[in-house]
This record gives C-alpha cells, sequence and structure tokens, in this order.
C-alpha cells in the first residue's frame, strides 16, 4: 500500500520571515494525520527556520531542500553540499527539476550523481522528470521520459529505490495553468512504474511512489489522486498559498 505524498515546492519565494509565517499558519490548518505524506522544501535561507517550528509544534509535516551538488564540499562558490542539508535535518531534496535542467543546464548524469550522493547521506530524492511541449506533440514523450528514467537511475542500488520519488513533470504544465489530464499523467505514471519493474522487480516498481506536478491546485487535485499510479502531487505555486496546499491536502 502506497501511502499518498504531497510535496510542496516553494521555489525562490518567501523570505525567512515569511516562511514562518507561512509554517505558523499552516500548522493552525493542518491536522496531522496517518494517511498521507506531506513535505514543504522553502528555499536554502529559510530551512532551519521552518525546521525550528515543525519541531517546536510537533507537526507532521517533513522538510526537504530543493537542490544540492553532488560533491560533499569543494571549491563551488555559491553551492550547497549534502552534508549541510543533512546537518539541517533535512528529510527530503528534490533533484533534477525542470527548471535547474533548463536553467542551469543539469543533465541527466548530474541528476543521477545527485541521488546518489542524497541516499549516502539519507537524504530521500524526488527525482522530477518530465517532456517539454515540443516532445509531447512529436509523440515521442514517453521514450523520451524513460530514458530520463533509466539514465538518471544509472547504477543505482535497488535497496534505494524505495526511498526514492520520482515526480513526472511535464514541462509545458509547469506555471502555465496548464495541465495534462488525469489520464494522460496517470499513462506516463504507469509507464514510469513498469520501466522500473525492468530496471529492477516488480516489487520495487510497486512501492515505488510517483507523483504528478504541474499546476496542481485544489480544483484538479481529487481527479488526479483518483488515478491508480499517481500517488501524490509536487506543487509549485499553490503550496506557497496556506489556504490552497491545505485544500489540496486534504483533497
Amino acid at each position: 500500500m502506497r501511502i499518498p505524498f504531497i510535496a510542496g515546492n516553494w521555489k525562490m519565494n518567501l523570505t525567512h520571515l515569511e516562511a514562518i509565517q507561512f509554517i505558523q499558519d499552516l500548522g493552525y490548518e493542518f491536522k496531522n494525520k496517518n494517511n498521507i505524506d506531506v513535505c514543504i522544501c522553502p528555499p536554502f535561507t529559510a530551512l532551519r527556520s521552518v525546521k525550528n517550528i515543525i519541531d517546536a509544534d510537533k507537526l507532521s509535516i517533513k522538510i526537504g531542500a530543493q537542490n544540492m551538488h553532488w560533491e560533499e564540499s569543494g571549491a563551488f562558490t555559491g553551492e550547497i553540499s549534502p552534508l549541510m542539508i543533512a546537518a539541517l535535518g533535512m528529510d527530503y531534496v528534490i533533484i533534477g527539476h525542470s527548471e535547474r535542467r533548463e536553467y542551469f543546464f543539469e543533465t541527466n548524469d548530474i541528476v543521477n550523481k545527485k541521488v546518489k550522493i542524497a541516499f549516502k547521506h539519507s537524504l530521500k530524492p524526488i527525482m522530477c522528470v518530465g517532456e517539454s511541449l515540443a516532445i509531447r506533440e512529436s509523440g515521442k514523450a514517453k521514450e523520451f521520459v524513460l530514458g530520463q528514467v533509466t539514465e538518471c537511475l544509472k547504477d543505482m542500488d535497488i535497496k534505494n529505490i524505495f526511498d526514492l520519488t520520482i515526480a513526472y513533470e511535464p514541462i509545458w504544465a509547469i506555471g502555465t495553468g496548464k495541465n495534462a489530464t488525469s489520464s494522460d499523467a496517470n499513462d506516463m505514471c504507469s509507464a514510469i512504474r513498469n520501466k522500473v519493474a525492468d530496471l529492477y522487480n516488480n516489487s520495487a516498481a510497486e512501492l515505488l511512489r510517483i507523483q504528478y506536478g504541474g499546476s496542481v491546485k485544489p480544483s484538479n487535485i481529487t481527479e488526479l489522486m483518483a488515478m491508480p499510479d499517481i500517488d501524490g502531487a509536487l506543487v509549485g505555486g499553490a503550496s506557497i498559498k496556506v489556504e490552497d496546499f491545505t485544500a489540496i491536502i486534504n483533497y
């Protein structure tokens, strides 16, 4: 039985003071429950502040970073290492988001290295894959996404797959107000699950949680979550609005 998993990616939004207010407000609205996992991923500058409130108020909310480097230390000005994230007590880390791939030229090989170092330091990766509109319209979306999955999981130990989350995010639906139909999203998530079964085994595939991301909002979350191969959502814009994020959690 896969427990639903809703994660909020705040992206480059909210100062640490705004983040403190957000998590306090969310705490008032959020009722701890055992039938869903919830995670928020603030900017680096707010991680510790948000973590302190989650711990102090004993909220059943996980916390993650939005990115990290694949090296533990070194001359990488402006980067954050997995050691630093782990030392803050983070649970998750988003890896390979399409914005990282598009604007910062991250390749499948880089994503692969980041996923491996995340597991080394007991961080659970939310590994993102997804196609552009041009690839979707060419009819090669499935081939492209499954290629991403294969390359990003290259030489990955099967024991780590059980702590992996894959987020399918069609790039053309991120921040555009458009979203894949629930059946289209489920079809891709099903294909990803089948690919993981091919790469590892059926048990790993059945336990793997696959999220959908791309203009997820209160009005479409119930339909998405009704799909058999969609186990949760990676939420962008709606995750920085307490009312919207609460509604999504309580779908």
